[in-house]
């Protein structure tokens, strides 16, 4: 799936960083890029847009005061400089906020928003039985890597790092398990450790304080003992 965008902006250097963050995604098509709110509005309307990277501090129309007026929304990313408007542009129903400068891990987290927040809306739209299974970009040797969430095992924190557990393979990703964990869905994925977090569907037993994936016993945190228990022993993933 194709996800179609623009950028409005102002300054030449910032929409040089954000082309530069979307060049890395091939799924993702840049439109056009605008130095003006009012000069993107035709594209806008005679175009199909999923996405807008919108500057808020821009002469003529702010970037608020341009969702305002638009009849056809887009998803909004709003790319400022100034994190005082971000209550206000979240009650526009702005999908994300991002503060400039804006580092590539963090765009990384807006895009995996979108391409949920897309996948979702196209669910509710269609009754196809056959559509692409949910996956997640992650950054792997310099190059993003799109992993299916159902193939994830699990996750072991290594300092700086993390280690991805698949069916398939393993990634080193430079990120943190706290990070990590915030991307996935809350309703398979748990964080059952300091050092862990594991896909609750993948489990084959339980045993004292240990899990066991792929025939790896993995250690259930005393802080985390309770609540993991209650979350597995409840999910229907792990009943089935």
């Amino acid at each position: 799936m194709i996800i179609r965008c623009i950028i409005i902006d102002d300054e030449p250097l910032a929409i040089s960083v954000i082309k530069n963050h979307l060049s890395e995604f091939q799924n993702i098509e840049l439109i056009a890029t605008f130095n003006t709110a009012i000069s993107a509005l035709q594209t806008i309307e005679e175009n199909e847009i999923d996405v807008i990277f919108l500057d808020i501090n821009m002469p003529k129309m702010s970037g608020l005061e341009f969702l305002r007026t638009i009849s056809v929304k887009p998803h909004i990313v709003i790319t400022t400089a100034y994190r005082e408007f971000a209550v206000e542009s979240f009650d526009l129903d702005v999908l994300d906020y991002l503060v400039k400068p804006i580092p590539f891990g963090r765009f990384l987290k807006a895009i995996n928003k979108i391409q949920a927040r897309i996948n979702l809306e196209k669910e509710k739209l269609t009754d196809i039985v056959i559509k692409e299974e949910p996956f997640i970009f992650l950054k792997v040797n310099k190059k993003m890597m799109k992993i299916k969430l159902n193939d994830i095992l699990y996750i072991e924190s290594l300092k700086d790092y993390i280690k991805v557990f698949t069916r398939i393979e393993n990634y080193l990703v430079h990120k943190s398990m706290t990070s990590i964990s915030e991307e996935l869905p809350s309703d398979n994925f748990l964080r059952i450790h300091r050092s862990f977090t594991i896909a609750i569907n993948k489990i084959t037993s339980v045993e004292g304080n240990t899990v066991e994936i792929d025939k790896k016993r993995i250690p259930i945190g005393r802080n985390y003992l309770v609540q993991a228990k209650h979350k597995i022993f409840n999910s229907t993933d792990f009943a089935d």
